[in-house]
C-alpha cells in the first residue's frame, strides 16, 4: 500500500507546468493591457472635460464683457488667453430667424436695438484642434451705443 500512494505524494508535489504559468502570464498580461487601456481612457476624458470647462469660463467671461467693456456695435475682436485659447467675438445687427419673429417689433417699441453675439473658442494644434461656439443676443437703448 505504501507503493500506491507515492505516486500520488509525488504527483501533488510536482507544483506547475511550464504551460500552466504561460497561461497564466497571457491572461495577466492581457487584463493588465485592457486595466491600462481604461486609466489612459479615462485620463484623455478627464483633460478633455477640463479644457471644455475652461473654455466656458472664458466664454461666459467675455460674454460678461459685452454691454460693459465691450461696446455693444457691429464689429469683431479677437485675442489669446493663457492655456492656448484663441477666441474671436464678433458683433452683427440681429435679423430674426423665421418670418413670425416679431422680436424686432417689439425691440423698436421699446427704443431697444438687438445684436447678435457669436463667440469662438480654439484652442490645441492642428492635429488636435479643439473648438467650442457660444451666441446670445444683447441689446441696448437707441443711440446709446
Amino acid at each position: 500500500m505504501v507503493q500506491l500512494s507515492q505516486p500520488l505524494a509525488n504527483r501533488a508535489q510536482r507544483g506547475f507546468t511550464l504551460l500552466e504559468v504561460l497561461l497564466a502570464f497571457v491572461i495577466f498580461a492581457l487584463s493588465f493591457a485592457v486595466v491600462l487601456e481604461i486609466l489612459g481612457g479615462s485620463m484623455r476624458s478627464s483633460i478633455r472635460a477640463k479644457e471644455y470647462t475652461e473654455a466656458a469660463l472664458l466664454g461666459q467671461s467675455l460674454m460678461d464683457l459685452v454691454g460693459s467693456e465691450i461696446p455693444v456695435e457691429s464689429g469683431s475682436l479677437a485675442g489669446e488667453a493663457p492655456g492656448g485659447y484663441r477666441w474671436e467675438l464678433v458683433i452683427t445687427p440681429f435679423e430674426p430667424q423665421f418670418e413670425e419673429d416679431r422680436t424686432l417689433e417689439l425691440a423698436e417699441i421699446s427704443g431697444t436695438v438687438l445684436y447678435f453675439v457669436d463667440l469662438d473658442i480654439a484652442w490645441g494644434d492642428d492635429r488636435r484642434l479643439q473648438q467650442v461656439q457660444f451666441s446670445t443676443v444683447r441689446g441696448t437703448l437707441e443711440g446709446r451705443l
